[in-house]
């Protein structure tokens, strides 16, 4: 049985998720307010957000090769990430973000044994999920039915969210549309797919509500009609 997924993003009025003004105040004030068990976020988002490149690392304290002592009363989400060409090094640091509970590496049986072992020894939780690449289907699959996530929110780029919406995995779509024009043809959108093949059809959404929120900033939620790709 899969989780409830949802898709959260802060936009520009042409979709894009980069080079405009972003009130990041008022989105991490939003999504501290939804009921979510898990936070999925790619490994590129992560990297980005800390200002590391991949496979940087970081001076670690001996605290980060010693077991976490997780408080059971903590209902903070699990925080999620795919990374099986083992690119992210800094998980000491992002255990330290104040918005959430634990972490969880998303791995397949091609990432190298020696990454495996890097999160063995700092007490990193990982599944491995897939062959080539992570299989989101089956991760999503085993965070319901071994870590008890009901519900997903994404906060991540257009890729995985790109790979998300096409494999039918997503159940709504959330955006804070910010009144800002960005243009460009960079491919920094909410939705980086390749073109549709012939006999495809666009992915269909149902609004289920609009509200202005502040500084002509609109808060506009979709519900999606899954499996159009299936």
């Amino acid at each position: 049985m899969l989780p409830l997924v949802t898709i959260y993003n802060a936009v520009s009025l042409d979709g894009r998720i980069t080079g405009f003004n972003a009130d990041v105040e008022l989105y991490y004030e939003l999504a501290s307010k939804w009921d979510v068990d898990a936070v999925l976020m790619g490994s590129s988002t992560v990297l980005t957000g800390f200002g590391v490149k991949p496979g940087e690392r970081l001076p670690e304290s001996e605290d980060a090769f010693q077991p976490r002592v997780r408080d059971p009363e903590d209902d903070k989400p699990l925080l999620v990430v795919p990374d099986s060409r083992g690119q992210i090094r800094v998980w000491n640091e992002i255990l330290k973000m104040p918005y959430i509970n634990d972490v969880l590496v998303l791995c397949s049986r091609s990432t190298p044994q020696e990454y495996l072992d890097f999160l063995d020894e700092r007490y990193i939780d990982y599944l491995v999920v897939g062959y080539q690449q992570v299989d989101l289907e089956n991760a999503l699959e085993e965070l319901n039915t071994k870590f008890g996530v009901k519900k997903v929110r994404v906060d991540s780029g257009g890729v995985l969210n790109g790979i998300l919406l096409r494999k039918g995995l997503v159940d709504e779509l959330h955006l804070l549309i910010h009144p800002e024009l960005v243009g460009g043809n960079a491919l920094n959108s909410i939705f980086q797919e390749s073109n549709l093949d012939e006999g495809e059809t666009p992915i269909k959404l149902s609004l289920e509500g609009v509200e202005k929120i502040k500084d002509d900033i609109i808060y506009i939620r979709y519900r999606i009609f899954n499996g159009m790709f299936k």
